[in-house]
């Protein structure tokens, strides 16, 4: 489940990074050090990231290692901003996130996770005690749908959300429109209720589908499934948008 080598409290817990961005504007509030962490149990249909699926590749740093790299920004992160950590899906690497979460806090860093939710809860909760942010990839809120584009179960994902709520992390909910799998209003809507659910909630964002991934599954010779599927515009996002926010029916 994790590539954690000792103590889940240790700074010394080991990881695997796929990439690091350090000045990011996108995944959390204010300007962030975003970690990427390697290793993902789902095999979303338009995964951006796919070089982060096997858990055995990247680059194997301790908590103290990453922390001593993000800690060189801190004079441009910390007042306004903070540190997210993606993936992949970061919670297949539970104590190493919470070994570096805890570092991060105890040094007045804002921590965000951006998750899809699956992962062992027990973990999980000990992770989210460090934790002030969390963006949920909520990517179909039917199961059978969840299955077949993800590989993934969807109730799995309702109970993480369920711990967020109980934990009262801040929440933002994002999902992927995909056109003709997922870009309708009835669609959304249905994001919409389920995603107000969870009394923590503070946003719902919708993100658009885009084929500039297309070049990493050719270079792993993996075939990208929706390589015909056209990209979502800027208008229907809006359009939707004002819909999962309740200003349009």
């Amino acid at each position: 489940m994790t590539n954690a080598k000792i103590n889940i409290y240790s700074s010394e817990t080991m990881g695997r990074i796929s990439s690091f961005q350090s000045l990011g504007a996108v995944d959390g509030p204010g300007l962030r050090c975003v970690v990427f962490l390697q290793g993902c149990p789902l095999r979303c249909i338009y995964c951006h990231n796919p070089e982060t699926w096997h858990p055995e590749g990247g680059e194997e740093m301790t908590a103290s290692e990453l922390f001593r790299k993000i800690d060189k920004y801190g004079s441009y992160i910390k007042a306004n901003g903070g540190v997210t950590i993606s993936g992949g899906e970061p919670l297949m690497q539970a104590r190493f996130v919470i070994s570096l979460l805890k570092k991060l806090k105890e040094n007045g860093y804002h921590t965000a996770l951006d998750t899809s939710g699956m992962g062992d809860l027990k973990e999980a909760e000990t992770l989210l005690g460090y934790c002030d942010l969390v963006i949920c990839d909520l990517k179909f809120t039917d199961s059978e749908d969840y299955k077949k584009y993800c590989g993934g179960d969807a109730e799995r994902v309702f109970e993480f959300l369920k711990l967020t709520e109980k934990m009262q992390n801040e929440l933002w909910v994002r999902q992927v429109i995909v056109p003709g799998i997922n870009d309708s209003a009835k669609r959304v809507k249905k994001l919409r209720e389920a995603a107000y659910k969870y009394s923590n909630l503070s946003k719902i964002e919708l993100l658009p589908f885009r084929k500039i991934c297309m070049h990493k599954y050719e270079s792993a010779g993996i075939e990208f499934k929706l390589r015909n599927t056209e990209e979502c515009t800027a208008e229907k996002l809006s359009e939707l948008q004002l819909t999962v926010e309740g200003k349009k029916s």
